[in-house]
């Protein structure tokens, strides 16, 4: 049933009518030129490149856009010059396309958007093998496709609202401009939660960027994250307020800390930096100490205050860098890493996914293996219009079982219907050019705007479009239709069978994903742990090791939840909790690496005797988290303090030495991230109901 249920959903919040207007625009352009100057095949390859480049536009932020889609440009030109330059050459043909499968699976560890422009440089490649040219022919016609996803590119941009995210950072900023209103009122204890109405609007608001995985994506849901623990905090601290000496603390702390929040709503909606708030913050942080000194029962008021100060300054710094002189810098801060210490640097993880622990890996050797086959077999008894072949294996096969099954039945079942209404297509046209451009431009059309939403209308639509074009190109179409149909139903067969012989199961095994990433963070914590104990160089060798494993085990993680994503009858609610864990993870990595970047710019000095109690802390939170996901109970007093370590580390030692400087302020951002990601997890592992709509495997289910 959930099988079905996967091929014959219709995905709403994917269809895009913009993004199919502008992308069809560009296929028109390209071939009515051809068309008015009487010369279409140049205008058709251009038309070629253009098709391909616009699998690759979205409503993403402006700059990732663009980049992703020149570099498709690049890709489809390279791999039309390097198809039809080795199409005559068997031997030389067949390695290629296997290797280029390889690298076009191995994309999959960075996004499925990068795995969807490799598979579609791929079926380019494909196609012009078949199509062999002499070298100046060749090369030609490669920038004649890099040409038409040029334009699809300009149009892309040309059309680009000028500010994103613009509906995400007012519902944000509403929250933190009410979180600032109840700092400073009083709350009833027997009232819900303060700002309720405007943390559910915001949590809709930011729903859909679940699939983000940007870093400005990212930073949107941490915002939220913080904001929930904010409000919570408020409310717990708003029990000690009172008449004594705490109280009078009390009431100026949430006199600045309501100044914090205005000023963090007023950066998201100014998208200007906030320069006054690091002040407030020390004052906050003066007034903890004052708290201090006042309060006898260390469990009373001053844990809320600490930890309230860590989110703040979290989310001050989040908020800081969403805006464009806080993107900037924290680019430039990237930029000066070694690349193999950038968080999202892809030369970086695709250096630790080469491994067969890596679920991208095993991914990129199968559709290899099965791509190479399919060419092999397509060459060897000469079928006609044999590319499809190895076309269909590449598309169809998918890193996972749902998807690999679902879109085979989709992929055969919207052929042929693509097929026959190809075939009718042709028998109800009128002749000419113009004809043929208006059913391309419809088909177009369909295929940007709805095709997203369900691959069994996106491979109908371009099955007749790739006819139609294969028509204008003036081949007859009744043999293009049978040779397609055969092939087709081959190539699909052959990615079947190769799943079903080396399955991956990984999207039924989440938690256990998630369990192997905290114990590779954990090795890696401890790799960097012990190069700050000693005073001598850091150990290249393991620290090398410990991180690739950590890039490994986020990568498979990542992979697992979009795996889990496409399954049919997976709640929501299941996605925003991972969706919202997955982003204090990286927030979490981000400072453990910056802390490594911080062996290689500051000076050696003794480490502190409270930062041993702080790291074996840190180690025993992410051991204790990983042991939970793997069915161990945990409660939250189980869990060390690690806010009162970090205070403890934070006045100690000369806080003027650089290395100690680095370490306090890295070590502020790991305690909040890994605290706010061990609430949120205690959270996610209550006993309750399935994360699955419907009924679903035991390893589906949140373990108590």
């Amino acid at each position: 049933m959930r099988f079905w249920q996967g091929v014959f959903h219709f995905q709403t919040e994917k269809v895009s009518p913009w993004t199919a207007l502008r992308n069809t625009l560009g296929i028109v352009l390209l071939l009515a030129a051809g068309a008015i100057g009487h010369d279409l095949a140049p205008a058709l390859i251009a038309a070629v490149g253009a098709l391909n480049v616009a699998s690759s536009d979205s409503l993403e932020p402006y700059a990732l856009r663009a980049k992703r889609m020149l570099a498709a440009c690049a890709l489809v030109g390279l791999a039309v010059f390097a198809g039809a330059i080795c199409g005559d050459h068997h031997l030389l043909a067949v390695p290629l396309t296997g290797a280029w499968a390889f690298a076009a699976g191995m994309l999959v560890a960075l996004s499925t958007t990068s795995a969807d422009i490799g598979i579609m440089s791929l079926v380019t490649l494909v196609v012009f093998t078949a199509r062999p040219l002499p070298p100046e022919s060749a090369a030609l016609s490669g920038l004649l496709a890099l040409g038409g996803g040029l334009l699809q590119t300009v149009l892309a941009l040309v059309f680009w609202p000028i500010r994103r995210y613009v509906p995400e950072r007012r519902a944000l900023a509403a929250l933190y401009a009410e979180l600032a209103h109840t700092a400073v009122a009083r709350v009833d204890s027997g009232e819900a939660p303060p700002a309720s109405a405007q943390s559910t609007q915001a949590q809709a608001v930011l729903a859909p960027l679940a699939g983000d995985y940007s870093i400005e994506g990212e930073r949107y849901r941490s915002l939220l994250s913080q904001a929930e623990r904010i409000r919570l905090g408020l409310f717990a601290l708003s029990h000690f307020r009172g008449p004594d000496s705490r109280g009078a603390i009390l009431a100026r702390y949430f006199e600045i800390a309501a100044r914090v929040l205005r000023a963090i709503g007023g950066v998201l909606v100014a998208a200007v930096p906030g320069d006054s708030v690091n002040a407030e913050l020390e004052a906050l942080g003066a007034l903890a100490e004052d708290l201090r000194s006042v309060e006898a029962d260390a469990q009373l008021a001053r844990p809320q205050v600490d930890a309230l100060n860590g989110q703040l300054r979290a989310a001050f710094e989040l908020a800081d860098h969403a805006t464009a002189a806080g993107q900037l810098a924290f680019a430039r801060e990237e930029t000066r890493r070694p690349w193999h210490l950038r968080l999202s640097g892809p030369l970086a993880i695709l250096r630790a996914n080469l491994s067969l622990e890596s679920a991208a890996f095993r991914h990129a050797i199968r559709l290899a293996v099965c791509v190479t086959i399919g060419d092999a077999v397509g060459r060897s008894i000469e079928l006609h219009r044999s590319y499809w072949l190895p076309m269909t294996v590449a598309i169809v096969l998918k890193p996972d079982f749902a998807s690999t099954f679902s879109r085979g039945v989709l992929r055969l079942a919207g052929t042929f219907a693509g097929l026959a209404f190809a075939t009718a297509l042709f028998h109800v046209l009128p002749g000419g050019a113009a004809a043929q451009i208006t059913a391309i431009a419809a088909l177009m059309f369909v295929l940007r705007c709805w095709g997203p939403a369900n691959y069994g209308i996106l491979v109908t639509a371009v099955t007749g479009m790739i006819v139609v074009l294969i028509g204008m190109a003036g081949v007859a179409p009744q043999g293009v239709i049978v040779a397609r149909g055969w092939n087709t139903a081959i190539g699909g067969a052959i990615a079947l069978v190769a799943y079903w012989l080396w399955p991956t199961r990984e999207r039924v095994r989440i938690q256990v994903e998630m369990a192997d990433m905290l114990d590779a963070y954990r090795d890696y914590f401890r790799a960097i742990r012990e190069n700050y104990s000693g005073m001598e160089t850091a150990d290249e060798t393991d620290l090398d090791r410990t991180r690739a494993t950590a890039r490994r085990g986020r990568s498979n993680l990542e992979a697992s939840f979009e795996r889990l994503r496409s399954e049919p009858g997976v709640a929501i609610e299941t996605i925003t909790a991972l969706t919202a864990m997955m982003a204090s993870s990286h927030r979490l990595i981000h400072a453990i690496m910056a802390l490594e970047a911080g062996l290689r710019t500051s000076q050696p000095a003794p480490a502190r005797q409270a930062f041993y109690r702080f790291s074996d802390d840190v180690e025993l939170t992410l051991y204790s988290l990983a042991s939970a996901l793997r069915g161990s109970p945990l409660a939250r007093a189980d869990l060390p303090d690690l806010r009162e370590d970090h205070h403890a580390l934070a006045h100690s030692g000369d806080p003027a030495a650089e290395r100690y400087a680095l370490v306090n302020a890295e070590t502020d951002r790991l305690t909040n991230s890994l605290n706010t990601l061990s609430e949120q997890l205690l959270r996610w592992l209550e006993p309750g109901p399935p994360i699955t709509s419907g009924a679903a495997p035991s390893s589906f289910r949140a373990r108590p």
